[in-house]
Formats: C-alpha cells, sequence, structure tokens
C-alpha cells in the first residue's frame, strides 16, 4: 500500500528540496497524529493540493502536529484539457458519491447544478453549507487517491450559469438517455474545458437541454442502460479517460 497524503497550507512546499523539514498542522496534523496514528520513520506524502507533492519520513509527532524530512518532491502540471463535471444535485447522496469517484477519475472542477427537475434545494444558507460538504468530500477522495491536485468546488449553478459554461467550453457535452451519438465517438479537443452535464433523478429536462445544445453541447449516451445520475458522471469521465488520459 502507498504512503498516505495529508495536505499542508497552501504554498508551504514552495521551493521545498530534499531534506528540508515540512510540517503538517490543524485537522490534517490531528488526523495523521491521532486517528491513522503515523510513526516515527514512517513514509507519507505532504501535498499542496496545486500539483506539487512530497515523498517524506516522519521525525515527529505531536498532538496536532506532523514533522516529516523530504525524501523527494514532484510536481505534476495541470492537464491541457481540464474536466468540468456539472453535477445535478441529487437525493440519497448520490450527488455527493458522484463527485466523490470523479475526483478519484481525475475531474479538474465540480459545479454543484440547482436542475429544473432536483428534488434536492439549496437555498439560502443551505447553498453554501452544501457547497463546504462537497469540499470535503472531494479532499477525502483527493487524499485517498493520492491526487496532485485538489478539484475545485463551484458555487450553486443555475441551468443559465451552466449555459454559460457550455458556451465557453471547448467541448460541452450533455449525458442523455435518448441521445444517438455514443460518447466514444467524440473527437475530444487537445487543450480547454470539457464540461460533462449530468441530470438530476428526473433527467433534464426538454428546456433545459434545448438551451445547452443552443450554447454548444453535444447530447451524448453511454450504452443501452440508463444509468442513475449518481454513476452517469463517472462512467463518462472513465471513458474520456480511456479517450485521452489513460492511453
Amino acid at each position: 500500500m502507498s504512503a498516505n497524503l495529508f495536505l499542508a497550507d497552501p504554498g508551504s512546499l514552495d521551493g521545498l528540496e530534499p531534506g528540508a523539514v515540512v510540517e503538517v498542522g490543524g485537522a490534517e496534523g490531528h488526523h495523521a497524529v491521532s486517528v491513522v496514528r503515523l510513526a516515527l520513520g514512517e513514509s507519507v506524502y505532504v501535498g499542496d493540493g496545486d500539483g506539487t507533492r512530497a515523498l517524506a519520513e516522519v521525525v515527529g509527532v505531536e498532538r496536532s502536529l506532523l514533522r516529516a524530512r523530504v525524501v523527494s518532491v514532484e510536481t505534476e502540471p495541470a492537464a491541457a484539457a481540464a474536466y468540468t463535471l456539472v453535477q445535478a444535485l441529487a437525493k440519497g447522496d448520490r450527488d455527493e458519491q458522484a463527485i466523490e469517484a470523479a475526483t478519484e477519475l481525475g475531474v479538474d472542477r465540480i459545479v454543484p447544478w440547482q436542475a429544473a427537475r432536483s428534488v434536492v434545494q439549496w437555498r439560502a444558507e443551505r447553498a453554501e453549507r452544501g457547497r463546504r460538504k462537497w469540499e470535503s468530500v472531494v479532499v477525502a477522495a483527493s487524499k485517498q487517491s493520492r491526487r496532485f491536485r485538489v478539484p475545485q468546488v463551484s458555487e450553486l449553478a443555475r441551468s443559465r450559469d451552466v449555459e454559460g459554461l457550455l458556451a465557453g467550453a471547448a467541448l460541452g457535452i450533455v449525458l442523455h438517455e435518448e441521445a444517438r451519438m455514443p460518447l466514444a465517438r467524440l473527437e475530444l479537443p487537445a487543450d480547454g474545458d470539457i464540461v460533462v452535464v449530468v441530470g438530476p433523478e428526473g433527467g433534464i429536462s426538454p428546456a433545459e437541454l434545448t438551451a445547452f445544445e443552443t450554447a454548444g453541447a453535444v447530447a451524448v449516451r453511454l450504452g443501452r442502460e440508463v444509468l442513475r445520475s449518481g454513476s452517469a458522471g463517472p462512467a463518462a469521465l472513465a471513458a474520456l479517460n480511456t479517450l485521452s488520459r489513460w492511453r
């Protein structure tokens, strides 16, 4: 099993070189020391969530502070073609299952979407609480999958906001069970934003689909089976990876 990943404060890994000692405090330090119970000499990854990750050896543990000596440092550049998942709010935590798996599959940005047919509603202060909960899910999934970069979770979007995202994308994809075009036949751009839109349990409304296609998106299907809101996005990202990043 590979070493655990812990996230340090933004910018704390800038200019880091082998031999330096890096510290992880706060909630992350507490988790490393009191929950995972790391011991001296164990190997860990320390990342900044923005492309830099260090392999290090634990040299000190306190109640909520981890100290580790850097063995090596790696930097991963941002992908030329970035994946954005527009995930409609869904009941039964299916939306959270979707973004967890999407994070493990390399999504770069996640946009919570209040679709016309979303049963779940984020109103007023609940919108910010919901976004923070999604951020927590994404951070945990990033650590589990040892990601160099933690995906951004945007503010709650309405359908008009999604139209704008699609209009500015290098490729806009709307997953729809009645579409004729298979996703696997798409020609992917070499760079720019690839935006994937996933609807709620009741599906994307005809008005939304028309507006999204007018904005430049293409409706596609994954296969003959109809996937749930919680599995469609990750399935699409896996297919996109097969066509691009996993080659």
